[in-house]
């Protein structure tokens, strides 16, 4: 089972991408803030990480830098899911950080499932 790691601090918001994804056939973890979300990837091994940008003790572009500095961490595919929704956010991260995919708050169910079956089918992991 593809098992994918939701790194969000509002715990409501990991509950929402669990009910969608796990409707779909994913195991989907969550972890509530940026630190524990390095902590999970490490113990946890996930086949997609869904990351928030926003979060208060350790934003997501923070947990995206400590991911690229770790052998073991660095090619686990990313979706951004995030409230920023200004066009150069999305190109900056798309095409400067290169994330798989950017996806803006709020979303629909099938946005959602779209952006990780594709990002998953990249890999081959779907």
């Amino acid at each position: 089972m593809t098992k994918i790691l939701c790194i969000e601090d509002e715990p409501q918001m990991i509950d929402l991408i669990q009910l969608i994804l796990e409707n779909k056939g994913y195991e989907v973890i969550g972890a509530e803030g940026g630190r524990q979300g390095l902590d999970m990837m490490r113990t946890e091994k996930p086949d997609l990480i869904l990351l928030d940008l926003m979060m208060r003790e350790m934003d997501g572009g923070d947990v995206f830098h400590h991911m690229k500095e770790e052998v073991e961490l660095r090619n686990i595919p990313v979706v951004v899911v995030t409230a920023k929704a200004a066009p150069i956010d999305k190109v900056l991260w798309m095409n400067v950080a290169k994330v798989d995919d950017y996806v803006t708050k709020p979303f629909g169910p099938r946005e959602l499932i779209e952006s990780v079956e594709k990002v998953l089918a990249k890999y081959g992991l779907k």
